[in-house]
């Protein structure tokens, strides 16, 4: 087995950048080029062995994946088309260079489909394996999402199924659970935690679904648009956008999108707890007037679902219209947060 100390830094970047375009990388800084009337987006994650991904629920190829799919998402979460991404490494010098270039090999099997290059980085030794991606990407300054502009009487729309991505960590780490799901089931919820699919496919369908509301074309669109994807949970997503908004939401417990795989594997609570504070389920939560929201709903299909509507008093409260589990205020201390006990 061939270690990263064995062929030292310059022979592992050697190795790695096969990954990248041999047009752009090659100097000090790459350069990309944004389209007329473009701003730039920029996005870091930062992923460590033993917090974000281990041997044990994770490949490396898809520790890989899942690094581009959660950049790509905070992209796509702001509106913005992916340009690029570069990657910074923190590796042990006993690392096996074949666990560095399976990670590249997951990163690129991710971005190719995005048309996202890999155009740079650096690599350094550390005593745990670190892994630091920033994305930059592009977007009309009109078409910018964020999480300050979501309106009392907004529709609150998830892109799809939420606790699928826990649900699967669940599995790998505890693999006697789920007795009563098919192997169909299980290698379904287990690979929506293993490669989630950023939703950058959303937006064509978002302004097509905003354009279609105007008296004429425009190219700027009056519409506002809040929202933020769901990678720390649907519940995080929806707090986060009411606090920056200064509003409040109603979440309705039945509209929120569940595989049915849960059905007769966790209770009605904890299929709940799974969608609202699991996280890394990668969807979109997008908050726009009822008319609009309606139109892309039915745009996107499959799990896509208006799950609540923002409102004026203060809280994000849980309800469920059967009276089956009592209302329920929920906060950010119940998810996961870095730092906390």
């Amino acid at each position: 087995m061939i270690k990263v100390e064995d062929i030292g830094e310059q022979g592992l970047l050697e190795r790695l950048q096969r990954f990248c375009p041999p047009e752009i990388i090659g100097d000090d800084a790459a350069v990309l080029g944004t389209a007329p009337e473009q701003s730039l987006v920029v996005t870091t994650d930062m992923l460590v062995d033993g917090v974000h991904f281990s041997h044990v629920t994770t490949s490396p190829g898809d520790a890989g994946w899942r690094a581009a799919a959660a950049n790509l998402s905070d992209l796509a979460a702001m509106g913005a088309t992916p340009l690029g991404i570069t990657v910074a490494l923190g590796l042990p010098g006993d690392l096996s260079v074949s666990w560095v270039e399976s990670l590249y090999q997951g990163m690129t099997e991710c971005l190719q489909a995005y048309n996202t290059p890999i155009v740079g980085g650096d690599v350094v030794r550390s005593p745990v394996t670190t892994l630091s991606i920033t994305a930059f990407g592009q977007v009309h300054p009109h078409q910018i999402i964020r999480r300050s502009a979501a309106q009392v009487g907004d529709a609150i729309i998830v892109t799809g199924v939420h606790g699928a991505s826990h649900a699967g960590l669940q599995l790998l780490l505890h693999p006697k659970l789920g007795k009563t799901l098919t192997q169909g089931q299980k290698a379904a919820l287990i690979k929506a935690h293993q490669r989630p699919q950023p939703r950058l496919d959303v937006l064509p369908l978002l302004w097509q679904t905003l354009a279609s509301r105007l008296p004429t074309p425009d190219s700027r669109l009056p519409i506002p648009v809040a929202g933020m994807d769901s990678s720390d949970g649907l519940a995080d997503a929806v707090l986060q956008i009411c606090r920056a908004s200064g509003v409040g939401a109603v979440l309705e417990s039945e509209q929120i999108p569940l595989s049915p795989a849960f059905e007769n594997w966790l209770t009605t609570e904890q299929a709940l707890e799974y969608a609202l504070y699991g996280g890394e389920d990668f969807e979109l939560v997008l908050c726009l007037p009822q008319a609009a929201a309606d139109i892309l709903v039915q745009q996107l299909g499959k799990s896509a679902a208006i799950v609540g509507t923002i409102t004026s008093h203060p809280q994000v409260i849980l309800h469920n219209q059967n009276q089956k589990i009592p209302d329920r205020v929920l906060s950010l201390s119940q998810g996961f947060q870095h730092f906390s006990q």
